[in-house]
C-alpha cells in the first residue's frame, strides 16, 4: 500500500472498513421510491436487490447496464434495504425510508445507515458553490455525538440544481465552506470538531484536492481541550481583504465558551501559505455587555460577516438565549478592526433579529439594496428550541428586519423530530437559491438531520412589496 498525498478520495476507504465491493455514492428516497447511485466498477451489467427492511429474502429488481437504478411501487413511510451486484462484486447494503421530501434532494442517509459510522451518520454543514464554469457544487459533512466527524461528501450539478450527482470525498474535512477565490475553487474547513484549521485548492472542480495546509493549529473538544469553531459562512471582500469568521473554544471545556474571532489575508496574496492570513485574538463573551439578555446565557457561535450602510465590517452571531430574558430574538454585532487584522473584534451592540437560536447568514445585494437572511425562525417562547420554521427575511440597514415569507413550515409536526437550519445561499439573477440541512421523515432527532436539499425562490425581490 502506497502513502498518497491527496485531500480527496473517491471514495475514501478505512482500512479493514467494509465499503463493499460497489460503491452507492448516493441514495433519494421518494413517496413511494428510492433512486440510488454507485461508482463504475468496470462492469458491463449490474443487479440491483432489495427488500423491505428486516424481511428474510431480497428481491431482485432488476438487471441495468447504468450506474443508477429507480426502485419504484414502495409502501410510503417504511424503510427499505437495497444494494448492487456485478458478478462476484457486490456492495454495501443501504438504507433508506420512502417518504415525501422536500425541494430537490441531494442526498440523504439514513440514521441507522451505517456505512459512514467511521465518522457520523447524519449530513451537516451545507455548503454550496457556484463554479466559474457555470455548474453547481454543494458540500456536507457526516456528524453524529461521540464520532470522528471528518468526512465532507462533495457533489455537482450541471442543470442548476435540478439534477446532482456525486463528486468526490475528503478526509479529514469537517465544518466545510467552499469558495472561489480568482476563478479557482477553494475548501476552508476543520479536520475534526476543535481540530485544525484546514485549507484546500482544487483545479477541476472537485474532483481533486490538493494536499491541505494547516492554517491554525486546534485540538480535540470532545475531551474538552478547546480549538477552532467554525461553520459554512460566506467568506466576504472588504477593502482589499478577504474575510472568514472561526471561533475559539469548546462545548466540552469546563468555562463552556466559544471566543469569537476573525480570520483575514490579503485578497492578491497566495491563500495556501499560512503566513499570508491573519487572526484576530479571540473575545470571550461577557453577560455584562450593554443590550445583551439577562440571565443564563450560551454566549455566541457561528458569526456572519457583513458591511453596515456606513461601511463598517460586523461580525454579526448566533446568540442563545433560551434560558434568560428575553429567551429569543437578539443576535449579537463585533466591529472588525480593519486597520490592525490581528486586533480582538469589539462587541457593538444587539440586534432584534428572530432566527437567533441557529446558523443564519447575512447577505446584501446590490441590485435591492437591502440585506437578506434565511434562518430557523423563533415566533413565541414556547417554540424556542424548535428548527422547523424556517423564514426568509430582509432589512434596509442591516439592524431592524421584517419577515418576506416562510419558506417551509411543518411547525404542526413534532419540533423534535423535523429541522430546517443551517441554509447556505447564493443570489442568481432575480431569483435566491439555497441548501439546506433538513430532517424529516424519522430523522433521528430534529438536529440530526437525513437529508440535504436544494432550493429556489424565484423573484425574491418582489417578496413583501
Amino acid at each position: 500500500m502506497k502513502g498518497y498525498n491527496l485531500w480527496s478520495y473517491r471514495p475514501y476507504k478505512p482500512l479493514l472498513w467494509n465499503t463493499g465491493d460497489l460503491y452507492i455514492c448516493r441514495v433519494v428516497p421518494y413517496q413511494n421510491a428510492i433512486h440510488f447511485e454507485w461508482l463504475n466498477g468496470g462492469e458491463k451489467e449490474y443487479q440491483v436487490f432489495y427488500r423491505e427492511r428486516e424481511m428474510d429474502t431480497f428481491l431482485f429488481w432488476e438487471k441495468t447496464e447504468k450506474n443508477e437504478s429507480d426502485i419504484t411501487g414502495l409502501k410510503d413511510q417504511t424503510d427499505y434495504e437495497f444494494y448492487v451486484a456485478a458478478g462476484d462484486k457486490k456492495s454495501r447494503v443501504r438504507l433508506a425510508r420512502c417518504g415525501e421530501s422536500v425541494g430537490t434532494v441531494v442526498n440523504y442517509l439514513h440514521p441507522d445507515d451505517e456505512v459512514y459510522a467511521f465518522s457520523g451518520r447524519y449530513l451537516c454543514s451545507p455548503s454550496f458553490v457556484r463554479h466559474p464554469e457555470g455548474y453547481l457544487l454543494s458540500s456536507m459533512d457526516l456528524y453524529a455525538h461521540a464520532h470522528p466527524q471528518n468526512l465532507t461528501l462533495i457533489f455537482r450539478s450541471d442543470d442548476d440544481g435540478e439534477t446532482w450527482h456525486y463528486v468526490s470525498e475528503l478526509m479529514p474535512c469537517f465544518w466545510g465552506k467552499l469558495f472561489i477565490h480568482k476563478g479557482e475553487l477553494y475548501m476552508l474547513s476543520c479536520s475534526t470538531e476543535y481540530g485544525d484549521l484546514l485549507i484546500g485548492k482544487s483545479v477541476d472542480g472537485g474532483k481533486t484536492f490538493c494536499a491541505p495546509v494547516c492554517l491554525l493549529r486546534g485540538a480535540n473538544g470532545k475531551n474538552g481541550s478547546v480549538g477552532v469553531h467554525k461553520n459554512p459562512q460566506n467568506m466576504l471582500y472588504h477593502q482589499g481583504r478577504l474575510y472568514g469568521t472561526l471561533e475559539w473554544g469548546s462545548w466540552a471545556n469546563k468555562e463552556y465558551y466559544h471566543a469569537a474571532m476573525v480570520m483575514s489575508c490579503d485578497e492578491n496574496a497566495d491563500l495556501m501559505q499560512p503566513e499570508n492570513w491573519h487572526f484576530s485574538e479571540p473575545v470571550k463573551y461577557d453577560p455584562a455587555w450593554p443590550g445583551t439578555a439577562k440571565g443564563e446565557t450560551m454566549g455566541n457561535i457561528e458569526g456572519t460577516l457583513c458591511v453596515s450602510p456606513e461601511g463598517t465590517l460586523y461580525n454579526v452571531m448566533r446568540y442563545n438565549i433560551r434560558n434568560a430574558e428575553p429567551k429569543y430574538g437578539l443576535v449579537l454585532a463585533y466591529k472588525v478592526n480593519t486597520q490592525d487584522p490581528d486586533a480582538p473584534l469589539e462587541y457593538s451592540h444587539a440586534i432584534k433579529m428572530p432566527c437567533n437560536n441557529s446558523k443564519f447568514t447575512i447577505k446584501y445585494d446590490g441590485i435591492s439594496r437591502k440585506y437578506y437572511s434565511i434562518g430557523t425562525r423563533i415566533d413565541c417562547e414556547e417554540r424556542v428550541g424548535g428548527r422547523n420554521l424556517l423564514s426568509l427575511l430582509a432589512s434596509d440597514d442591516m439592524e431592524n428586519w421584517r419577515v418576506l415569507c416562510d419558506l417551509m413550515d411543518k411547525r404542526d409536526e413534532p419540533m423534535e423530530k423535523v429541522g430546517f437550519q443551517y441554509v447556505d445561499f447564493e443570489f442568481e439573477g432575480d431569483d435566491l437559491i439555497y441548501l439546506c440541512r433538513t430532517a424529516i421523515n424519522n430523522a433521528h432527532n430534529f438536529h440530526d438531520s437525513n437529508y440535504q436539499t436544494f432550493h429556489r425562490i424565484k423573484n425574491f425581490r418582489e417578496l413583501g412589496k
